[in-house]
């Protein structure tokens, strides 16, 4: 659309820019631009709370056009959890929205001096008064919101959790049973309630076009052939990420209590086709896609049927497994209270394994413990700590609001060696013990512990990477990251196996090859890591939690298996040497010329 929206909210003016063509050959949009406009906007250590952040709302070539999986867009800021680069990637309805209303990305800087959402409805952007809105969770937000705009709007709301600032806040966009998206990671909703924004509501009219439209058609083709002749297709539709529940729990994958198993004995409840059989009703999919892997489910809470999006694997893991709860239904409750509340699932399952372990082992023994009756297995008091949290309710809520590494380090006694974090993320769920290249994925993803920048778990258990060993994972690793980096500027979806480059040249009317597309990852990719140096990051930070290294799995098919640190040291010097980096994960002023990137060496 060639057009970016910037909106400062403490003096309530707009404008609206043009975007050099320039950065967009060298950074894609999505992650890239995101990224681009982060690193130029933000001096290095402000606070992410402070009004001086900046919330990036960006989409990509592709987003809203006929490409496969196209309803996709990526929200960018600097992390309150963790004080360095966070983006989150959302499915649904938003994405093309904002295309549609004639932007590529919008910049929110400030902060209102009272509740506020924004309407923005092609060139009108207006600042409208939320204080009515305040306090209201996520669903019904959005329904007053559409009510004072536009029926058709797409809205993206905070829940109690954002404006009482919890670190790992979200902000969800539209309503479940619309397929709703949320960024998550990171606490982007903390980020927006810091600016005393409650929603953002947009409608557009505008024609979204490519370059070559037939050259566009053509791949478009390509892609829908790629994506149906792919045999786990009939997988992904039918369950969803529910699908990989059983065989990471079979394999000594999934997290359980709280990272100290790898698997959870009687979780059949737990499992896809159990999940398919008696809870989900309809399938659902984001703008544009053939894939409809998301899922709704239903179960009665308190007397009402309540309609849920998923549950996904990650929060079947986090809120199921590691947290020692067998039966889906209270899994989907869970799920339900942190969509509403506007909590990243992964982040408060994690948390809550945590605070189980410390009250087991009586790390933590007041009336919190005793009352709530904290422990694995205990549904209802995680649902109760759940709430907690979002409302920053006590000193239990508002100490797990900040997250486990903050939390860990309040309480100390030997609590932080399992907390199960890497920078400050909390980690997701696949075990690096049992998985190893996780382990180097997490300790150098650009977020900390994240396991969509490189997967390599499906790889170690289908035998084309060793499982056990990371010998082989530091080139496949920096590759798969590369790759991703690109992939998630376009903007694409994970699951979709497609042609990316030549939708993309018929899109832009550029011309990239292959190698050039997956430099420009590796431009992203770095770009974000000097972001990250100048924030502190360093070579002591790419690593992960002390039981990782130091308790060995006791589950059967996985007995005894642990992270040798000195195998884990090697693969990342290595992953330092094929990055152009140097030992303290610091990239090279020669690296930083080689991929356009000279202006930011000073950074470093």
């Amino acid at each position: 659309m060639g057009r970016i929206l910037d909106v400062d909210l403490s003096s309530e003016k707009v404008r609206t820019y043009g975007i050099d063509e320039r950065y967009l050959r060298l950074f894609i949009g999505g992650k890239g631009l995101g990224a681009k406009l982060l690193i130029d906007n933000l001096r290095p250590h402000v606070d992410p709370l402070s009004p001086e952040n900046v919330l990036i709302i960006a989409t990509g070539p592709l987003t809203g056009t006929s490409a496969p999986t196209s309803g996709r867009f990526v929200v960018v800021t600097k992390s309150p959890l963790t004080g360095i680069f966070t983006d989150s990637h959302v499915g649904g309805y938003m994405g093309p929205e904002i295309k549609k209303a004639g932007y590529d990305a919008i910049v929110i800087r400030g902060r209102a001096q009272h509740p506020t959402y924004l309407w923005v409805n092609d060139d009108l952007v207006e600042f409208r008064e939320a204080t009515h809105l305040w306090g209201l969770t996520v669903s019904k937000a959005v329904d007053v919101v559409r009510s004072e705009t536009s029926r058709d709007a797409h809205v993206g709301v905070i829940g109690p959790a954002g404006e009482k600032l919890v670190r790992y806040a979200c902000i969800v966009f539209d309503k479940e049973e619309e397929r709703n998206g949320i960024a998550a990671r990171g606490g982007p909703g903390a980020v927006m309630g810091s600016k005393n924004l409650k929603a953002i509501a947009i409608k557009g009219s505008h024609k979204i076009e490519v370059a070559d439209p037939e050259g566009f058609k053509k791949a478009v083709l390509e892609a829908v052939k790629s994506i149906n002749d792919n045999p786990f297709m009939q997988f992904r539709r039918k369950y969803g990420t529910a699908y990989w529940v059983k065989p990471m729990n079979e394999h000594g994958i999934i997290p359980s209590l709280n990272f100290q198993r790898g698997s959870l004995r009687d979780a059949e409840k737990l499992y896809a086709d159990h999940l398919r059989a008696n809870y989900v009703i309809k399938d659902i999919t984001c703008f544009n896609c053939i894939i409809s892997c998301s899922k709704l489910s239903h179960v009665i809470i308190d007397g009402k049927e309540v309609i849920v999006r998923g549950p996904e694997y990650e929060t079947i893991a986090l809120l199921g497994t590691n947290n020692g709860v067998k039966d889906i239904v209270d899994v989907i409750k869970a799920v339900h209270l942190c969509n509403e509340l506007g909590l990243d699932a992964i982040s408060t399952g994690n948390v809550i394994g945590w605070i189980m372990e410390c009250c087991e082992k009586g790390i933590l023994a007041g009336k919190e413990c005793s009352e709530l009756d904290i422990r694995f297995g205990n549904a209802a008091a995680q649902r109760e700590l759940i709430r907690r949290i979002a409302y920053r309710e006590g000193w239990l809520g508002n100490l797990l609001a900040e997250g486990v590494a903050m939390a860990s380090k309040t309480i100390g006694r030997g609590s932080e060696r399992f907390a199960m974090h890497v920078k400050g993320l909390e980690m997701p769920g696949y075990d690096p013990r049992s998985s190893s290249g996780m382990a180097l994925a997490y300790a150098t993803a650009d977020r900390g512990a994240c396991h969509q920048r490189a997967w390599t778990t499906r790889a170690e258990i289908e035998g084309r990477l060793h499982r056990f060993s990371l010998s082989d994972k530091a080139k496949y690793v920096k590759e798969v990251q590369d790759e991703r980096a690109a992939a998630f500027s376009l903007v694409i979806c994970d699951f979709a196996p497609i042609p990316a480059v030549n939708l993309l040249n018929a899109a832009t009317g550029f011309n990239y090859t292959v190698e050039e597309y997956l430099k420009c990852g590796e431009r992203i990719w770095n770009l974000i890591r000097i972001f990250n140096v100048r924030e502190g990051i360093r070579r002591k930070d790419d690593t992960l939690p002390p039981r990782v290294f130091e308790d060995p799995l006791p589950d059967d098919v996985v007995k005894g298996v642990v992270l040798r640190r000195d195998e884990f040291d090697n693969a990342l010097m290595e992953y330092y040497r094929l990055r152009g980096w140097d030992l303290n994960g610091i990239p090279t002023r020669d690296k930083l010329i080689e991929l356009g990137l000279a202006e930011y060496a000073d950074y470093v």
